[in-house]
């Protein structure tokens, strides 16, 4: 099977999707399959997939330009600068099926290029569903062959529209998994809690609420890993709540498992997000994890999440003051539900829905 996966992402940055496409195309790849990726970082050794890079301007540069009609964000900027050099690196007669989760501007390039004779399209709902739901505005001329749906609330609101798959995210419990702390390796006190959010820094993702949760909790630290345009703003909240208690931190993805490791425990607060790879690794890090209460984190953590009341603004704090008391019994039971989202397992799930977006035609 011929797979090209598409993100502007890829190989510059190690985000939820970026991770996820990259470890299916390495699974996919070594059982045999053609898979490549073209993004916009560099090239990395020792990949068993093929991958071209493409040059675009990063989002960061768009943080303060205007939003605008098919430009609501500084991602949407983004995607648009990432066509030009896509559309050169890719032929879509060496490719029977084609993937991304990049809307409008990456599903529109490869759906229209190659015309009638191009390669089927799946599109992933790494990112969300809205572009599938929605039919107003640049929505409305949104298509695909496949949808994958990472969840059980986008796969019901699209089965009856599109050919759908519900697949969900997965972790490589090879690099995440239970360990010694390194917390001399990132500058951390060896006495005192320590609690970990890995999150962009923007408004979904509810950091404001974990300052404010942790704020009641004696002692504990909190490390954000990741940045984003609320960095100067959750400093200067940060400073006000936890003097002293707060850092943000960016790390390379291979310091990612020790840094988990690290942590007494990990809090998550978006309530939007489409799965969150942040649950699984943490699980299979025999992490606690914290998070708000739906039935999307109850799908993905069962009886192992420690879930809060989002209505409820002490209910984290009682959540987290849980996590830090977790015996290694059930330490333990996190990684075993861990062992459930294997990325070989979840590969095999996208080739079978590859092979039937093939099959089925267009």
């Amino acid at each position: 099977m011929r797979i090209l996966f598409a993100l502007p992402g890829l190989h510059r940055v190690d985000r939820g999707a970026e991770v996820a496409f990259i470890s299916v195309a390495s699974e996919l790849a070594e059982r045999g399959d053609q898979v490549t990726l073209i993004g916009s970082g560099p090239p990395r050794a020792n990949q068993p997939y093929n991958y071209v890079q493409a040059s675009l301007i990063n989002r960061e540069r768009f943080e303060r330009w205007p939003r605008l009609p098919l430009f609501r964000t500084e991602t949407a900027w983004e995607d648009a600068s990432f066509i030009p050099g896509l559309l050169k690196a890719y032929d879509p007669a060496d490719f029977d099926v084609t993937a991304t989760c990049s809307y409008p501007f990456t599903n529109w390039a490869l759906r229209a290029a190659g015309g009638r004779n191009r390669p089927a399209h799946v599109f992933v709902t790494q990112n969300g569903d809205w572009p599938a739901v929605s039919n107003r505005a640049e929505y409305r001329f949104f298509g695909c062959d496949g949808l994958v749906c990472i969840n059980p609330d986008y796969f019901d609101r699209n089965r009856e529209a599109y050919r759908c798959a519900l697949i969900p995210n997965g972790v490589d419990t090879k690099r995440f998994h239970p360990g010694t702390a390194e917390r001399e390796k990132f500058g951390l006190p060896t006495d005192r809690p320590v609690i970990l959010m890995v999150s962009a820094m923007i408004a979904s993702k509810n950091i404001d609420k974990g300052v404010a949760a942790i704020s009641a909790l004696p002692d504990a630290l909190l490390i954000v890993a990741g940045d984003g345009p609320l960095r100067a703003d959750l400093k200067a909240l940060a400073d006000e709540r936890l003097p002293g208690r707060y850092r943000q931190i960016t790390v390379p993805s291979a310091d990612m498992p020790a840094l988990y490791r690290s942590a007494d425990a990990v809090l998550h607060l978006s309530q939007d997000e489409s799965f969150g790879n942040v649950y699984v690794e943490a699980m299979a890090s025999g992490v606690p994890i914290v998070a708000y209460d739906s039935p999307r984190t109850r799908w993905i953590l069962g009886a192992e999440g420690l879930l809060g009341d989002p209505n409820v603004e002490s209910s984290i704090k009682e959540q987290l003051a849980k996590g830090l008391d977790r015996s290694d019994k059930d330490r333990k039971r996190l990684v075993e539900r861990a062992s459930q989202f294997e990325w070989s397992a979840i590969a095999g799930q996208y080739r079978d829905f590859f092979s039937e977006v093939i099959s089925t035609g267009r």
